[in-house]
C-alpha cells in the first residue's frame, strides 16, 4: 500500500505546482481522479495506486531522495516505530520530509550523536555493510581507568559474542575524577559493539557519543536536530 496524501499535497509532490496553486487548480476543474473530475479540496488520494491527471496530462509523484544527519540524544530508540511508545528518531524529523526515511545503521537507547537517516535503499546498504569497512568514530566515557593492556587488546581485536572484532584505533583524551575519556574507531558496528568491547576489558561505558561516520563530522549541529546531507558528503558515503 501506498502513502495516502491529499490530493493538493500529490500535485505539489509531482513538481507540477505549488499547494495553493493546486487548490485552485482542483477548483477550475482541471485535476481527474482515476478518469473522474474533482473539484473539491481534501479528497486523498493513494500514491502509486491512484491515477491523477492534470489538464489530461498524468502527474507522477517524484521519487526525491532524502539523506539527513541526526544528532540522536538519549532516550530516542533507532526505529520507524516502537512497540512500547518509546520516542523514535523518526519523531525528531517531524513531518519536514515528505517521505519514508530509516535509520542507517543503529544507535542504541543510551548513545547519543551522528546518525543518518534516509529513504535510499542503496545508500544505506554502502554505509553499513561490513565489507565497505565503514568506519565509526566514538567519544566513550568510562567509569574509573583504563589500563594499558586493556588499550593495547582494543587495539588487537577483543573477544565478544562468540567473534573477535577487528583491530580498532583508540586513542586516551582524558583521565581524571574517576573516569577515563576515550576516542575509539572500528568498522564492523554490531550491536552494542562498543559497550561490549569495554566489557571485554573489564571497563563499563557511562556515557556514549558517536562523532564521525567515515569523514562525515557531527560538528557543532545541535543535540535533538538535524541537517540535511551536502551533496559532496553523500558522493562521499556512497563511493568512499
Amino acid at each position: 500500500m501506498g502513502e495516502i496524501v491529499r490530493l493538493q499535497k500529490y500535485i505539489a509532490m509531482s513538481g507540477a505546482a505549488s499547494r495553493r496553486k493546486a487548490e485552485e487548480l482542483i477548483s477550475e476543474g482541471r485535476v481527474k481522479v482515476n478518469g473522474s473530475v474533482i473539484s473539491e479540496q481534501g479528497v486523498k488520494v493513494e500514491i502509486g495506486a491512484d491515477k491523477v491527471t492534470l489538464d489530461n496530462k498524468e502527474l507522477k509523484v517524484k521519487d526525491k531522495k532524502y539523506y539527513i544527519m541526526l544528532n540522536k540524544p538519549v532516550g530516542y530508540v533507532t526505529t520507524v516505530k516502537d512497540q512500547f511508545d518509546r520516542p523514535t528518531v523518526i519523531d525528531l524529523v517531524g513531518d519536514e520530509i515528505n517521505a519514508r526515511l530509516f535509520p542507517v545503521g543503529r544507535l542504541d537507547y543510551e548513545t547519543e550523536g551522528l546518525l543518518l537517516l534516509t529513504n535510499d535503499g542503496d545508500f544505506t546498504y554502502r554505509v553499513t555493510h561490513p565489507k565497505f569497512h565503514t568506519d565509526k568514530t566514538y567519544i566513550a566515557v568510562i567509569g574509573g581507568g583504563v589500563s594499558i593492556q586493556g588499550m593495547s587488546a582494543l587495539r588487537k581485536g577483543v573477544r565478544i559474542d562468540n567473534y573477535t572484532t577487528s583491530p580498532a584505533d583508540v586513542t586516551m583524551l582524558d583521565a581524571s575524577a574517576g573516569k577515563t575519556t576515550i576516542k575509539i574507531t572500528i568498522h564492523e558496528g554490531k550491536n552494542r559493539q562498543v559497550r561490549k568491547m569495554f566489557e571485554a576489558i573489564g571497563c563499563k561505558v557511562i556515557a556514549l557519543q558517536r562523532i564521525q561516520i567515515g569523514q562525515i563530522e557531527l560538528g557543532n549541529l545541535p543535540l535533538g536536530r538535524w541537517r540535511h546531507l551536502t551533496s559532496h558528503e553523500v558522493n562521499y558515503l556512497m563511493n568512499g
